[in-house]
């Protein structure tokens, strides 16, 4: 089975294809989901087992003035109706600590010098605005250090309050991760995001959120012990 998209505007195109790239970065394949207003990019490994994954949720961009016509088929296999409820929006973890994230190339410069030195990263925050990047071995013990960060005032839905509230502001939480994987989701960064922030749950998991403009993207990694 395939599937045929079509995009008639130039500058949805352009910015559809970087979406893409990122999204390239981080899986071979992914599942698209389509509603009238908008299309989602799923990874569905089971971050229990110790997969990433991503949820990336794309609006419809306006029209430009500008037009061109590009169609493809892609091969396809559809998902069973039945299984749809497997693939909804992932919700925001309880986490300990969330803070914004320093400038991305920045970021992507240090991750991509200490994965020489290991296969694992510890990242580590607080609620002031600091957070450490960290590659710990018998060999060699290595630290970057970013302040003054700033922290999302954040508050579940219903109101409840989430296990950073009341915290020591300066007490870290951290989280020891699979560097391959941070350093995939920092490289495939092909849309400067108007925010970027991660929220960690206490060597359980860290979770990244990339917005910018119409776009959202998720990305879950868990801890390794």
């Amino acid at each position: 089975m395939r599937f045929r998209a079509k995009i008639v505007d130039l500058a949805c195109l352009n910015h559809f294809s970087r979406i893409i790239n990122t999204i390239a970065k981080l899986a071979k394949t992914c599942i698209l989901r389509l509603t009238v207003c908008k299309l989602y990019f799923i990874l569905s490994d089971k971050v229990a087992n110790g997969g990433a994954s991503m949820w990336c949720e794309l609006s419809q961009p306006s029209l430009s003035s500008s037009s061109r016509i590009v169609t493809h088929d892609i091969p396809v296999g559809v998902i069973p109706r039945r299984m749809w409820n497997d693939f909804r929006e992932p919700g925001v973890p309880d986490f300990d600590v969330s803070i914004y994230l320093p400038v991305l190339k920045t970021m992507k410069s240090v991750v991509e010098r200490m994965k020489n030195l290991s296969n694992f990263i510890v990242i580590e925050a607080n609620l002031s605005g600091e957070m450490n990047l960290k590659i710990e071995t018998d060999l060699v013990s290595v630290t970057t250090h970013f302040k003054d960060l700033g922290n999302p005032p954040w508050a579940s839905e219903d109101g409840c309050q989430s296990s950073a509230q009341g915290r020591d502001l300066e007490s870290m939480a951290e989280a020891r991760i699979d560097i391959k994987k941070l350093q995939q989701l920092l490289a495939g960064q092909q849309v400067n995001p108007t925010k970027a922030l991660c929220n960690i749950v206490h060597k359980r998991i860290v979770h990244f959120i990339l917005l910018h403009e119409e776009v959202s993207l998720q990305y879950f990694i868990p801890a390794i012990a």
